[in-house]
């Protein structure tokens, strides 16, 4: 049954970019209707308060007695607990904050006691740090059972360590079915690692119930852009390899003759942390756990079937999908208009009606070259998205293609821009004074 959205439904969260008006080519101004959140979400209320709030008492972690710096220290260490109980992490997995996925999977790349199985739909951050550690890629087939019979085969053809796969595809939104990787990567001597950067911010995830061993996301997808990310998993390959980053904070004891390291996750966390960046990271965890998971995933299937509905129903507009057998996926919907560069279609929708969309190979070269496209367009829906952004975007997509464009547009170094450029950009958008380098 296909659900049904009212036209007066409200955001599922406050965000920080909800009251934001963006500059017409044409003049005047427009609310931005984003549908970029699968690159950068933005950050939520409950977010940028919690961040707010600690500014003041900003201080070093784990290295002073003086009142701030115990706040900073107690704030950072049960924002590790708060996101371990977000993703229902087992009694052996700890919690190490990083930069980011792609920071992550690189810190997990060095932990790895052997080779690593990917698929070739993988995002960039999860191919190519297992470069170093025996990749052994495995070709997706047409449909999502094939595909697993390839990995079943590959992995009994030879024992691998991990196998690492995306938890929802940052090009077209579809799943894999997460629990029953885990049990073929169980079942044939390996461990699984899920990229959960796309999927963390629309579904809710169990390690414990699904039998996942490592997970990676990245805050500024999960509504907390403020430089953070995470690795959930098992200690002891974490507690067996090097430290990330030989620094403070990484050792118990330090001689001239030797170096005794902390345990994980201290371990792979050398350096001053960001503290601000674990709070932030903590706060969107308890925000998005405070919506009713029912609810939030109704309200996020009817904008997506209202999307994929209306683009259907643009003439030229196709939307690639990877598998026939994929069934429902996340907010995230690639498609390409005929007869339009990708680049040339996004620089219209923004510079004319205020919508931003994402546009190129998303990161996942390997992907789109299987998929046949030389680039594609994105459009990805969250907490701030409305039936008027998702109407908006099909209605102009329907002005283009009739030719009815009000504005000329050309590309100059691969990036299209509208011509002439009428609104501010850099600094002087937002009134700040110049930056050095504008």
């Amino acid at each position: 049954m296909t659900a049904v959205l009212e036209p007066t439904c409200a955001p599922l969260a406050a965000t920080s970019g909800d009251t934001l008006a963006v500059p017409l080519v044409q003049g005047g101004t427009v609310g931005y209707a984003n549908f970029d959140y699968a690159a950068s979400a933005p950050a939520l209320a409950a977010v940028t308060e919690r961040v707010s709030a600690l500014l003041p008492y900003y201080a070093s972690v784990h290295r002073g007695a003086g009142y701030a710096s115990r706040v900073s220290t107690e704030c950072y260490e049960s924002a590790r607990g708060t996101v371990g109980t977000f993703f229902d992490a087992a009694d052996d997995q700890v919690t190490v904050f990083t930069r980011g996925t792609t920071d992550a999977l690189n810190l997990l790349a060095r932990c790895v006691p052997g080779d690593t199985v990917v698929l070739d739909i993988e995002h960039h951050a999860n191919f190519l740090p297992w470069l170093a550690n025996g990749r052994r890629v495995v070709t997706a087939a047409g449909t999502v059972a094939e595909t697993l019979r390839r990995l079943v085969a590959e992995l009994c053809c030879k024992p691998a360590a991990l196998l690492a796969v995306t938890g929802a595809s940052n090009v077209t939104g579809e799943l894999l079915p997460l629990r029953e990787l885990a049990e073929i990567a169980h079942r044939c001597g390996a461990r699984l690692l899920v990229d959960a950067a796309q999927l963390a911010p629309h579904r809710r995830i169990s390690l414990r119930d699904t039998g996942i061993d490592y997970l990676v996301c990245s805050g500024h997808k999960l509504y907390a852009p403020f430089g953070a990310g995470v690795l959930v998993g098992r200690r002891d390959w974490l507690d067996a390899a090097p430290p990330y980053l030989a620094g403070g904070g990484a050792v118990r004891s330090v001689s001239v003759a030797e170096t005794e390291w902390a345990a994980a996750p201290q371990r792979h966390e050398g350096g001053s942390p960001n503290v601000l960046g674990a709070a932030a990271v903590a706060a969107a965890c308890e925000a998005l756990a405070a919506i009713p998971e029912e609810r939030f995933v109704a309200h996020e299937r009817a904008l997506t079937e209202r999307l994929r509905d209306g683009l259907a129903g643009v003439p030229g507009v196709s939307q690639p999908r990877i598998f026939a057998d994929s069934g429902e996926g996340v907010g995230i919907v690639a498609f390409t208009v005929d007869g339009f560069a990708p680049g040339h279609v996004a620089a219209y929708l923004s510079a004319e009606h205020g919508i931003g969309v994402r546009d190129g190979r998303f990161c996942a070269h390997p992907l789109l070259e299987r998929l046949g496209l030389p680039a594609a367009l994105r459009a990805s829906v969250g907490v701030g998205t409305t039936v008027e952004h998702v109407d908006r975007l099909i209605a102009a997509l329907h002005t283009l293609v009739r030719g009815e464009s009000a504005w000329s547009y050309a590309a100059e170094g691969g990036a299209w821009s509208p011509v002439p450029e009428t609104r501010p950009l850099g600094a002087d958008a937002f009134g700040a004074a110049p930056c050095a380098g504008f």
